[in-house]
């Protein structure tokens, strides 16, 4: 495939996670009311798509309640900024071992196990523009976590994401995530025009580095549409990688953490970062109208 450099690029910004960032930062957000807040403003400085998780208000620990969900829905509808909507079903596919010498029984203090109706439940109900499809199985990060996707899980979520008029965002963590999304598609599970979000440099997947990023980007069909990033202090190189492959970029408080050595970010001053470096590389940023238009999305009321 012969790269070119992104004309038109939009962005994305990763309101939260779910990671344990909480308790590292003050800007990360933990309530409804602040993912909100941090997703608007995130909207007013660039961001065409906010992607949320939701987290208990009071620990900051990630929680997958549908009431969190529609808070953070209705608020962000209500707002003055128009932005496209992107909440996660990624949560309910956690599953830890207990020792090398005794991996069972599974440890309660992190699995979180659930069925493919519970984990799309609050798509279901808020019937955001775009949700996330974490197209595999992967050892993620710590000893004995793993993250579980089966095909069977993600055909049955796929399915339910079709049926709702919902784009699934291919959250792919390594090609052969890309591999499956393929697949889903030549099933008919999914429509032949996803949007891909290259995850680089996530613990065990692809690792962080230009060669792997370019052999992604050469797994993905010339007609689905894709976007990336990277963690840390590679988000900002990542956002010139991805316009100059062609893509579309990610930044945000889930990812990383910092404007520069010592300065915690802001989602807002993250998104302003990532369109100067886009604006410098000659490239435009589109709204969320564009956007829309560009994904074929249709912004809806939850039921």
């Amino acid at each position: 495939m012969t790269l070119q450099p992104s004309r038109d690029v939009f962005i994305t910004c990763a309101v939260t996670g779910s990671g344990g960032t909480q308790d590292r930062s003050p800007h990360v957000p933990r309530s409804p009311q602040q993912i909100a807040e941090s997703a608007i403003d995130a909207a007013k400085a660039g961001a065409a798509i906010v992607h949320c998780h939701v987290r208990d208000p009071e620990t900051g620990a990630p929680r997958r309640d549908v009431h969190l969900y529609r808070e953070v829905t209705e608020r962000i509808r209500d707002a003055e900024v128009d932005v496209v909507l992107n909440l996660t079903a990624g949560m309910g596919g956690d599953l830890v071992f207990g020792s090398a010498e005794a991996p069972l029984p599974l440890n309660p203090a992190g699995t979180d196990m659930a069925g493919a109706g519970e984990r799309m439940e609050h798509v279901r109900q808020c019937l955001p523009e775009i949700t996330t499809l974490d197209c595999g199985t992967m050892n993620f990060a710590e000893a004995d976590y793993v993250m579980t996707n089966t095909p069977g899980m993600l055909r049955a979520m796929g399915a339910m994401m079709t049926e709702l008029g919902v784009k699934p965002e291919i959250e792919a963590f390594d090609t052969g995530h890309l591999w499956f999304a393929k697949e889903l598609v030549k099933e008919g599970v999914l429509k032949d025009d996803p949007l891909v979000q290259l995850c680089m440099g996530v613990p065990w997947g692809a690792p962080n580095d230009l060669n792997t990023l370019l052999a992604m980007v050469n797994n993905i069909p010339p007609n689905w549409t894709w976007s990336a990033f990277s963690l840390g202090r590679y988000q900002m190189p990542y956002v010139a990688a991805a316009v100059l492959g062609g893509g579309n970029v990610r930044v945000g408080l889930e990812d990383n953490l910092w404007l520069e050595k010592g300065v915690l970010a802001t989602n807002a001053q993250l998104v302003e970062r990532a369109v100067t470096i886009i604006e410098n590389l000659g490239a435009r940023v589109l709204g969320p109208e564009e956007v829309r238009a560009k994904l074929g999305l249709q912004k809806r009321a939850p039921k």
